[in-house]
């Protein structure tokens, strides 16, 4: 198991995924994070070795890309003491928005973040579930910036290696605890 925070914590995330073949559609294997959320104590550990990579004071907000994300982001900001904001789906905002499409390695999608969610200059940091191609990835971090936040990192449970998403992040900073 390798991860950007050591073997323990590459297989904690391992140890609560299920892959689920076909799902979304035919020939996609869906990484289901489902039973590691369910497992307090191991999103426990899991939530506290995020902070601990950052460092509490490393960013003032935390923001979750619908919909695992905000699970996770909703923790770390606990833990921390500061906010957090949603990235959400198009449509979902009673507020104007920013919004940015991007491709997914099986169609199309689009975020968005309300405007002001973000003092000028608050350091923000996006967490999601997985990182494949770093479309959302990528589209979130621009988000984040054009509401006038600045990404401070970018930290996911399990990124899919084979799909070169961090490399279209440089030189963002990136945080993955399982990469496979």
């Amino acid at each position: 198991m390798t991860g950007d925070s050591g073997p323990e914590m590459a297989a904690l995330v391992a140890g609560g995924t299920v892959d689920v073949p076909d799902f979304p559609k035919p020939g996609i294997v869906f990484k289901d994070l489902m039973p590691f959320f369910g497992d307090g104590p191991t999103f426990r550990k899991v939530i506290d070795g995020i902070v601990a990579h950052w460092g509490a004071g490393s960013f003032d907000v935390v923001a979750g890309v619908e919909a695992r994300g905000f699970v996770m982001a909703a923790a770390i900001a606990y833990a921390t003491g500061t906010g957090v904001v949603p990235v959400r789906k198009a449509g979902k905002l009673p507020r104007p928005a920013f919004s940015a499409s991007y491709g997914l390695e099986y169609g199309e999608a689009t975020l968005e973040v309300s405007e002001g969610a973000f003092v000028p200059g608050q350091r923000v940091l996006v967490v999601d579930d997985v990182l494949a191609t770093g479309g959302t990835a990528g589209a979130t971090m621009d988000l984040v910036e054009r509401a006038g936040g600045v990404v401070a990192g970018f930290t996911v449970l399990m990124e899919l290696g084979f799909l070169d998403g961090r490399e279209r992040l440089s030189p963002r900073k990136v945080h993955a605890l399982l990469t496979v």
